[in-house]
């Protein structure tokens, strides 16, 4: 029952996690957040799948690697969007 549980928080956060990328995407910060949310969601459930099937937790680390190296991505390209066009506005820049 307490599995279920945790399967259920893990569908609802990557539920919102998808309704905010969608529905906010206004402000670039608001959709690294929702991704960034998404992924961790994601971490969760593979965290459950993983220990349920007691499987090594090696693929666990492999994936934290890669969602750091996201992270950092999306934070170089809004350090770069604000320096150049001074926000964070979808609408302030042309991608021509």
């Amino acid at each position: 029952m307490m599995m279920l549980n945790m399967w259920s928080m893990t569908f609802i956060m990557f539920l919102f996690g998808n309704m905010i990328f969608v529905g906010k995407h206004k402000h670039l910060l608001i959709v690294l957040l929702s991704l960034e949310f998404i992924v961790l969601s994601i971490f969760f459930s593979l965290m459950l799948y993983l220990s349920m099937v007691e499987f090594n937790m090696y693929m666990l680390m492999v994936f934290l690697v890669f969602s750091v190296c996201e992270g950092a991505l999306g934070l170089s390209i809004l350090v770069s969007m604000i320096r150049t066009h001074g926000n964070d506005y979808f609408q302030s820049f042309s991608l021509i």
